[in-house]
């Protein structure tokens, strides 16, 4: 493995971004998107991911506009707002969104913040991991940008990947926050896919769409992305990430984000006297209880990446992956990287 500074990197991640056209907070805030999850060890939805969705679906394809104003739309509930991001980059988008709905969540116990016309914002587990860190309960969940995964039953692909995110601030109880985070469709594992038919494939040269995971229980979930996408303005799933059916259609995601103060939904009658910390770590403390010592909780493996990021003292990349990021800082004209290496 080799260790690149987050500075360099972030430098690097940047100027790519800002090539594009976008603006210098918007590259910033892509950067340091793409460093967290490289530092809790999330490789696939590092910087190389992040760019090759611009290339695909972004920038390049009219999905995300450089420079976009979020644009405020006005209701009557005081505890929520609506957004149109108008294209926004979705890493500079999600992290505006959940700074306003911690300060809606510190004055009304919850925050919600519900954006219309998106653009794919990455890895939702930094996200929640941040504010579970600040002390927050925090969720998000968003519409995919390109429809690629079959209803439980059928054959066409009509919905996305589709992920929800949960962050819980547990560091006092385990010594980092709970992060439950999980894409709704199949892994890449046998019986993750389809052919043209609806059976279920191996074959990588039959395959025409993704399965949900967990039959009806994950094609469940991933409806419910969908629908809080239909609620906020998204449009017609079969045509995100493809061309429009008509000029009156949209093909842009939806992105929820929900904070929760821990205050906020105690009932102060914890049993024994202990108070909600202790109750939260003694819950844990239960489930991980004789039998279970080898268990390991949501969260924990980012945790261990994490650690790991730092004893290095920077991000960690393969070889594979430095050549990649290292043929960028050639196409913009800047020197490659300079790292440390490990042993793998």
């Amino acid at each position: 493995m080799n260790t690149v500074s987050i500075e360099d990197h972030n430098a690097l991640v940047q100027a790519a971004y800002q090539a594009r056209g976008y603006l210098a907070d918007e590259a910033r805030d892509a950067a340091e998107m793409c460093a967290a999850a490289t530092w809790h060890g999330n490789n696939t939805h590092n910087a190389i991911k992040a760019l090759h969705l611009d290339d695909l679906f972004g920038s390049k394809a009219g999905g995300c506009t450089p420079g976009a104003e979020i644009e405020v739309i006005e209701n009557r509930f005081s505890a929520a707002e609506v957004w149109n991001a108008h294209k926004k980059l979705g890493q500079s988008v999600a992290i505006q969104a959940f700074n306003r709905a911690i300060e809606l969540a510190d004055q009304h116990g919850v925050g919600i913040v519900s954006v219309d016309n998106c653009f794919h914002y990455l890895w939702g587990g930094g996200y929640v991991i941040d504010a579970a860190k600040r002390g927050y309960i925090a969720y998000t969940n968003c519409t995919s940008s390109l429809a690629e995964v079959v209803p439980f039953g059928g054959k066409s692909p009509t919905l996305g990947t589709n992920p929800h995110s949960w962050g819980l601030p547990t560091q006092d109880a385990v010594g980092f926050p709970l992060c439950i985070d999980w894409a709704t469709s199949t892994c890449a594992t046998p019986m993750a896919a389809v052919d043209a038919d609806g059976n279920p494939t191996q074959d990588p040269n039959k395959v025409t769409a993704l399965l949900p995971f967990g039959a009806h229980k994950g094609y469940g979930l991933s409806l419910i992305n969908e629908l809080f996408g239909a609620y906020i303005g998204g449009s017609l799933p079969a045509h995100r990430g493809r061309s429009l059916p008509s000029q009156d259609e949209k093909s842009s995601t939806s992105f929820f984000f929900q904070i929760i103060h821990p205050e906020a939904i105690s009932a102060k009658n914890f049993a024994l006297g202990r108070n909600q910390a202790e109750n939260v770590k003694a819950v844990i403390e239960n489930i991980l209880g004789p039998g279970n010592e080898n268990a390991i909780l949501p969260g924990q493996l980012e945790a261990e990446a994490a650690t790991r990021s730092e004893q290095a003292g920077g991000l960690l990349f393969s070889d594979a992956e430095l050549a990649e990021l290292n043929k960028l800082a050639s196409q913009l004209s800047l020197p490659s990287l300079n790292t440390t290496s490990l042993l793998s």
